[in-house]
């Protein structure tokens, strides 16, 4: 963070000092909230949560040098004290953003947000000094502590935004005004919290509703391809440029094609020029990501070849997305079970499909949550689209939802032993261990409740003969 007395934070947040015997002593360290990163010159913000109470860590992270304690009662150390920690820690970060040179840039959209951030980073980065949300901490507390950790040598600081609700997004652009935003796709994450598509489009235009006028320098960028985000141009009063394959795309692709190994390769045309690009990450869907993070990009003074170069190069950041690791024995694992909604289930079995082109492919999924009352629908819709793909075998596990993934699967035409349901992780393992051959490629997927993380770690260990490749 950049440096700030604990008295201009005490005041920043409407807070009071406690055992504090220099109010003028500066946090130069990171905001934490997790006492095993507190260190020198940290800040530690206390939570109380069901389980844990941030509070009781208190004198330990003074102990390894943290500059005081964020948090609603005195602690014995010197703290800060605030009536609700989230709503302190939410204006600091305000405070901060506003003090930065930086540019803001924010993203949302139902799916590909992390993987799209992170594109975003790796291109940015190359120009300049970037921050960026780390994994998909995109919430009230990781989006502050995010922009908390840029310094005074940040130049562009990218931010994800997750919505659970109408309303959510305008409460995250409050905290940091973006510059730019960046709404990638309306599909059906969280369509049974939101009620409907039309929900979840009000909720993420949210993001370019916060953006400044055109004149004040504020940039919209929209998916063409995606009819609801494409209709948010009307709700801005920003630049807005569209991305996507769509002919009518200021940024779009062309020439669109998977090599043999599953990785997308496309010409990469911008207002600036053109150049072309094969990217290190699977599947068709980055495509459209790889398009958003050029977008932005180009918005802020890249070139069409010094874009496609870092396109090129970029892999993924984040653990268990489309991870993929080569078993000494040939058999591929592809570790895909951080979240699942249909969208991105529906992308990682055709990544699947061309992945394993003349080899044995292996869907090993779970259910997706949070579909309200599309989740039958959903589910078998995937168990269809599974069968289309010709995958060698579906492995569904669970309960109720992986036995809707064999339905469909079933009605499709899978038949015999092209489609298994089983009852938990331990079981597909089971499963995959006897019959896995040498060369087959194996896709693990689930909503991240399911943890079949658990699966693709035991396959890749039981693999391990040696030492594994991870790319």
């Amino acid at each position: 963070m950049i440096a700030l007395s604990l008295a201009e934070i005490a005041e920043v947040v409407g807070g009071q000092t406690h055992d504090i015997p220099d109010p003028s002593v500066q946090v130069t360290g990171p905001v934490v909230r997790d006492s095993r990163e507190a260190g020198p010159g940290s800040l530690f913000v206390a939570f109380a949560g069901e389980r844990v109470d941030g509070h009781d860590f208190a004198a330990a992270v003074v102990e390894t040098g943290a500059v005081a304690v964020l948090g609603t009662r005195p602690v014995g150390v010197p703290a800060i004290v605030v009536d609700d920690v989230q709503t302190a820690l939410g204006a600091l970060a305000r405070h901060v953003v506003r003090r930065l040179g930086a540019t803001l840039v924010a993203l949302t959209g139902s799916a590909g947000k992390t993987s799209t951030k992170d594109l975003i980073a790796q291109v940015l980065r190359r120009k300049a000094p970037t921050v960026f949300t780390p994994g998909s901490l995109n919430n009230e507390i990781g989006l502050p502590l995010t922009a908390l950790s840029a310094t005074e040598e940040t130049r562009f600081l990218v931010l994800e935004m997750g919505a659970r609700g109408i309303g959510h997004i305008s409460y995250l652009a409050g905290l940091t005004p973006p510059k730019v935003g960046l709404v990638l796709n309306v599909g059906s994450a969280h369509i049974g919290e939101f009620g409907g598509r039309e929900q979840i489009a009000q909720a993420k235009g949210e993001l370019v509703e916060a953006l400044p006028s055109e004149a004040d320098g504020g940039t919209a960028i929209l998916n063409a391809d995606d009819p609801y985000v494409r209709a948010m141009a009307s709700r801005t009063k920003a630049k807005v440029i569209f991305f996507g394959e769509s002919g009518e795309a200021d940024v779009r692709a062309e020439n669109v094609r998977l090599t043999d190994t599953g990785q997308p390769s496309f010409r990469l045309h911008t207002p600036s020029g053109a150049s072309d690009v094969t990217m290190r990450l699977y599947g068709e869907h980055h495509v459209s990501n790889a398009l958003a993070a050029a977008a932005v990009a180009h918005e802020l003074g890249m070139s069409a070849d010094e874009i496609a170069v870092a396109l090129s190069e970029a892999g993924s950041l984040s653990r268990w997305r489309m991870e993929v690791t080569e078993r000494p024995d040939g058999v591929t694992v592809v570790n895909d079970a951080y979240n699942a909604n249909p969208e991105s289930m529906k992308a990682a079995l055709r990544a699947l499909a061309a992945m394993g082109k003349g080899r044995r492919t292996w869907a090993v999924l779970g259910k997706m949550a949070e579909l309200g009352d599309e989740a039958l629908a959903e589910h078998d819709a995937v168990g269809r689209l599974a069968v289309r793909l010709n995958v060698s075998k579906l492995v569904a596990v669970g309960g109720r939802e992986a036995a809707w993934l064999q339905l469909g699967a079933y009605n499709e035409g899978s038949w015999g032993e092209e489609s298994v349901h089983v009852s938990d992780a331990q079981a597909a393992v089971d499963l995959l261990r006897s019959e896995l051959r040498p060369g087959d490629v194996v896709l693990v997927k689930a909503s991240r409740s399911v943890g079949l993380e658990s699966v693709a770690q035991a396959l890749i260990e039981t693999g391990a003969e040696g030492e594994v490749s991870a790319r």
